[in-house]
């Protein structure tokens, strides 16, 4: 008998629930979700999202602000919130927090608790604060994955940008990244100009007159493993 599915819908479950907290945390009823220019933490991420025993993961932030560039860096405050058995797998190293997978002993202790099935991996659900913003996180202990490889990106048929983006104002922008939207969450953002299809695949910005001429254009992209990752360009329309 297999439980990989009541796994992965668990896995689902609580990668939902991380964004519908975010969402519910950062937008308003004037601010579109696209929208960089607002006080909100766009995504919280683990480097690896999973790990196996004695691993290691580092959890940083985006995170915006009104009137100023999106903050890449790590929590004000950090703790875990389930299962209390697990709270001595985060730590602080200098400026940045990271999560050790414990021992398979340790693991199998928190799975027993948890109801999960052996070898199942085990969600160390914490929560993240930067001020009076606050988000939650699933880092998986007992297994090894990485975070979404961000390439493929294409900006304006030119390919992945590599310096600051030329907008050209009063025309359809098109981006897309080669990735599908069933497997992957993706959502871009932008401080200026208007994001069209911000949350599939292939998306377009629009720079009307008199919309603000020069920010930035963020693309954050999620998966069903719980993996996060995301690209920040400085972008203008002369």
């Amino acid at each position: 008998m297999t439980h990989a599915p009541a796994v992965r819908v668990l896995s689902l479950v609580l990668h939902l629930a991380v964004g519908l907290v975010l969402f519910a945390g950062c937008t308003d009823d004037t601010d579109p979700p696209w929208q960089l220019d607002h006080d909100r933490i766009i995504a919280v991420r683990a480097t690896p999202p999973r790990v196996a025993p004695g691993e290691r993961a580092v959890i940083d932030g985006l995170v915006g602000a009104k009137g100023a560039p999106v903050a890449e860096g790590p929590a004000d405050a950090l703790t875990v919130t389930s299962p209390a058995a697990l709270a001595g797998a985060l730590t602080r190293d200098g400026a940045r927090w990271i999560v050790t997978a414990p021992g398979e002993a340790d693991l199998a202790a928190a799975r027993a608790g948890l109801g999960l099935a052996a070898g199942a991996p085990v969600p160390l659900a914490l929560e993240a604060s930067y001020g009076s913003l606050r988000a939650t996180k699933t880092v998986w202990l007992g297994a090894s994955a990485a975070n979404p490889a961000m390439v493929d990106i294409d900006i304006d048929h030119a390919g992945m940008p590599t310096a600051p983006i030329a907008i050209t104002a009063l025309r359809d922008v098109p981006m897309a990244i080669a990735l599908d939207d069933v497997r992957y969450d993706i959502t871009w953002l932008s401080s200026c100009g208007t994001m069209h299809d911000f949350d599939l695949p292939s998306a377009y910005l629009r720079i009307e007159a008199d919309d603000p001429r020069s920010g930035q254009l963020v693309l954050v992209v999620r998966d069903d493993g719980g993996g996060v990752n995301w690209r920040i360009w400085d972008i203008a329309a002369p």
